[in-house]
């Protein structure tokens, strides 16, 4: 429909002398009173032709000479220009959608541009939690739709294995595993706790036996730690695997940046700039030359770097790999970490334009209304492997994405489970299924469907089935609007937008009747819902049942 639109209004654009064409802006309006789709393109004119809008709208109504497509072209309020598609166009459309015509599913807005997207990157501490669930959700979507929508996007975890949480890891297997060879070992204060440090202190004995024994930390603390935050990553791999989303193509560490000298280099690149400077004793970076509010320190006084230190060296080592776009994906908590993060981007010449931060809030998990803690195993927080034992990958990973990442998510445990309309990912998935089953009794019924997208469709005249079809045509408009703001939740909102419509269609009418050319077009019009249900889905990375 955009694409019809545009093309349409170019023409009439250029038939009026108007060259260069701006830019044309179309949108699906809320309400079908105002068309299936509408422009405020007089608006935009308005200044440079300077007439009314409203009179601007009028002469590029007249200029459109071949209407095609559309039954009805009206100006409505200051301005818009509204367009009603004709029945002709919506029929054939659900022709195309039966022919896998896929320029009607997604536009090539990426053209092939590198996008390098991180996220969850959390610390290899210990389990990934149900926070760290909702940026692997969103990351792993946002990443399948840029894909989809052209990008060539690769996907990375920044591996934090240098510092102080990482010792703090290793301080706490190792206060275990002497316990557990009777040995009094002082807890440290801020040690980890939870069943997974025991798990591993256990691991530890079992795999290396006792040559730790009574052996100072100081001494055995960096094979300990070593030995302690790779098992902590294969527990992190193993829930990302069990979450059902794509692999990481990259897995960059820490110490790596600092063993191959990258953040002193990438502080020294920051000096010849001009962006270092040295004051009481510490090493700071001008932030405040760019959008930082502050300078930051990041070589301290007793000559120990800052974690800004390796952020600095990472994100330059982003920027020496040439992408066209960087997105990072962080938790809420991390809002004043952007601006420095910006400076640093602009520091070395990017365009910071081309950065962009997405914020993920916490999720709240309930049961009957109020707060609820499912397991000990973690310690003090619910853990991913928790939720999707109790409630499925499918179900955790839609929810989610019910809402923006950086709006707080109530995740009901009651909701979620039940099997009715008021869980958004059962009643989604069940007019995916409904539809196979109403298809597999019309092949049990002998009628043959191979040629669908063939038969007459003229059949499909309620305002139900047309409404319906309008909905498909819009999902490509979506998808584009999605993938630009970077926000495929609102593919959830289209999916349960589009199932409502559906189930209610079904309720409302018989798709197999006495009729059999009635017959054939509703089931082609099933056909067709299937399979934008099915596309959307698989971009959302959930899956699409058969049968439930």
């Amino acid at each position: 429909m955009k694409k019809e639109t545009i093309n349409t209004l170019q023409a009439a654009l250029e038939g009026l002398g108007i060259s260069p064409c701006p830019p044309i802006d179309v949108e699906v309006p809320k309400t079908g009173a105002h068309g299936d789709i509408s422009t405020p393109i007089a608006m935009g004119l308005s200044r440079i032709q300077k007439k009314a809008p409203r009179k601007i709208a009028e002469e590029i109504v007249a200029a459109i000479k071949d209407r095609g497509p559309f039954e009805k072209i009206e100006i409505a309020g200051p301005g818009f220009i509204n367009f009603t598609f004709s029945r002709e166009y919506l029929l054939n459309a659900v022709r195309r959608l039966l022919g896998h015509d896929r320029s009607l599913l997604r536009e090539d807005i990426g053209q092939g541009r590198k996008v390098l997207a991180e996220y969850v990157s959390a610390n290899p501490t210990g389990p990934l939690h149900i926070g760290h669930a909702r940026g692997a959700a969103v990351g792993n979507s946002l990443c399948n739709l840029l894909e989809e929508m052209g990008y060539s996007v690769e996907r990375e975890y920044y591996i934090n294995d240098f510092g102080r949480q990482v010792k703090l890891l290793g301080m706490s297997v190792y206060a275990k595993y002497q316990q557990l060879l009777g040995i009094e070992s002082e807890f440290p204060e801020e040690g980890y706790r939870g069943q997974y440090i025991d798990d591993a202190a256990h691991g530890l004995v079992s795999e290396r036996g006792e040559i730790f024994r009574d052996v100072p930390f100081s001494s055995c603390g960096t094979e300990i730690t070593s030995w302690a935050y790779l098992k902590m990553l294969d527990m992190i791999r193993n829930d990302i695997t069990l979450f059902g989303v794509k692999e990481f193509d990259n897995w960059i560490s820490e110490r790596d940046l600092y063993d191959r000298g990258e953040v002193g280099l990438a502080i020294t690149d920051l000096r010849d700039r001009g962006y270092i400077y040295e004051k009481d004793g510490a090493v700071w970076f001008r932030s405040t030359d760019f959008t930082d509010d502050k300078d930051r320190v990041i070589i301290k006084t007793d000559g120990s770097y800052t974690y800004f230190s390796s952020d600095i060296a990472y994100h330059k080592d982003k920027l020496d790999r040439e992408y066209d776009i960087i997105i990072d994906i962080w938790g809420a908590d991390h809002h004043g970490y952007i601006p420095r993060i910006e400076s640093v981007m602009q520091a070395f010449g990017y365009d910071s334009s081309r950065f962009k931060v997405i914020l993920v809030q916490m999720v709240n998990l309930l049961k009957h209304g109020e707060p609820f803690k499912m397991s000990k195993r973690a310690g003090t927080f619910v853990t991913l492997s928790d939720v999707v034992e109790l409630v499925g990958a499918d179900t955790t990973k839609f929810i989610f994405l019910t809402r923006k990442a950086d709006s707080h998510l109530d995740f009901d445990l009651d909701v979620v489970t039940a099997q009715s309309a008021e869980n958004p990912v059962f009643y989604v998935q069940y007019a995916h299924a409904r539809i196979n089953s109403i298809l597999d009794n019309a092949r049990s019924k002998g009628i043959d469907l191979s040629h669908l997208g063939d038969e007459d469709l003229s059949g499909l005249e309620l305002d139900e089935e047309l409404t319906i079809i309008k909905k498909l045509l819009a999902y490509p408009i979506m998808l584009e609007a999605a993938a630009r703001a970077c926000e495929p939740h609102r593919i959830t909102y289209y999916l349960q937008e589009l199932a409502g419509l559906f189930h209610a269609y079904y309720h409302r009418h018989k798709v197999i009747t006495d009729d059999m050319p009635l017959t054939l077009a509703r089931l082609a019009l099933c056909a067709s819902v299937r399979v934008v249900l099915l596309d959307a889905l698989t971009i959302l990375g959930v899956t699409a049942p058969e049968k439930m």
